[in-house]
């Protein structure tokens, strides 16, 4: 049974940093690339960053270029996110997700909450 536990959101002022970790479990970690994406309220999920199986290729979405940084420790089956000057607009609920075989990615976890104060 594959399963995700992310972890690390709170609240934080806007200008404020957060670490955010995902632990999965159940598969073959180190065969998938991974990625965090996050969800506004009344929004759509959207992709945030990725990162390849062996963590040398990274992507980010354009409004978090610069700010937020992926990274993954394939030995603990767990990627990060570490999030600095962070904006209201950042607020929402962060999941992260394994490439599936569609081209898209799955999600297993619950995601953890992220508010950002103006």
């Amino acid at each position: 049974q594959v399963e995700e536990v992310e972890s690390g959101g709170g609240l934080v002022e806007a200008g404020g940093s957060l670490r955010l970790s995902c632990l999965a479990s159940g598969r073959t970690f180190s065969s998938y690339m991974m990625a965090w994406f996050r969800q506004a309220p009344g929004k759509e999920r959207e992709f945030v960053a990725g990162i390849t199986w062996n963590g040398v290729n990274t992507h980010y979405a354009d409004s978090v270029k610069g700010r937020f940084t992926i990274t993954r420790n394939n030995a603990n089956n767990t990627i990060y996110l570490q999030m600095n000057s962070l904006k209201f607009e950042d607020t929402g609920v962060y999941y992260c997700g394994a490439s599936s075989a569609n081209g898209g990615y799955d999600f297993y976890g619950q995601g953890t909450q992220v508010t950002v104060s103006a």
